[in-house]
């Protein structure tokens, strides 16, 4: 009986570690083609900040979560910081539905639904108010040939910005 006790509780105790590994979602950073190392999800996905959003605000709800899903945590859950994200830099927002939004440097983080496999990064500059986020929690856009005197950012072609939002941002 002690023995079938102990396999039950054990069990249980192993069972909710797993449990508790999978609810909170590791952001971490990866290297997504010509964007450079950006901020992605736990399963390697791109994550993308829609700067039509102020600090605070969530402006993608209803029918817009369903090709942009924000990365959630259960209530009490934190997300954690995996290899090239700055733990201090992660926090959480409430949004309208009462869900939790994982931030990084307080931008909302979204998947986007047409990336299928690693690296994608479909949603880049859609609409021109979606773009992935670097490590330094800044919005990464494609430099203009006129702003970057024809390619002169280096190889990738991209800067970091966010535009519209203050440094202590």
């Amino acid at each position: 009986m002690k023995r079938i006790l102990f396999a039950v509780l054990l069990g249980a105790l192993a069972g909710g570690s797993l449990a508790g590994g999978a609810v909170l979602p590791t952001v971490k950073t990866a290297q997504v083609g010509d964007l450079g190392r950006v901020v992605v999800s736990s399963s390697g996905r791109t994550l993308y900040h829609y700067t039509d959003e102020a600090k605070g605000k969530v402006d993608c709800t209803g029918a817009c979560t369903k090709l942009w899903p924000p990365l959630l945590v259960k209530a009490g859950a934190k997300p954690a910081a995996g290899p090239g994200v700055a733990a201090s830099k992660l926090g959480v927002l409430k949004r309208p539905d009462g869900s939790l939004q994982v931030t990084y440097g307080g931008l909302g983080l979204y998947l986007y639904a047409g990336d299928k496999k690693l690296g994608d990064a479909k949603g880049e500059a859609l609409e021109n108010s979606w773009y992935a986020v670097s490590p330094a929690a800044k919005i990464v856009k494609q430099a203009t040939a006129a702003a970057s005197g024809g390619g002169g950012l280096g190889s990738s072609g991209y800067t970091s910005t966010t535009p519209g939002y203050e440094s202590g941002y």
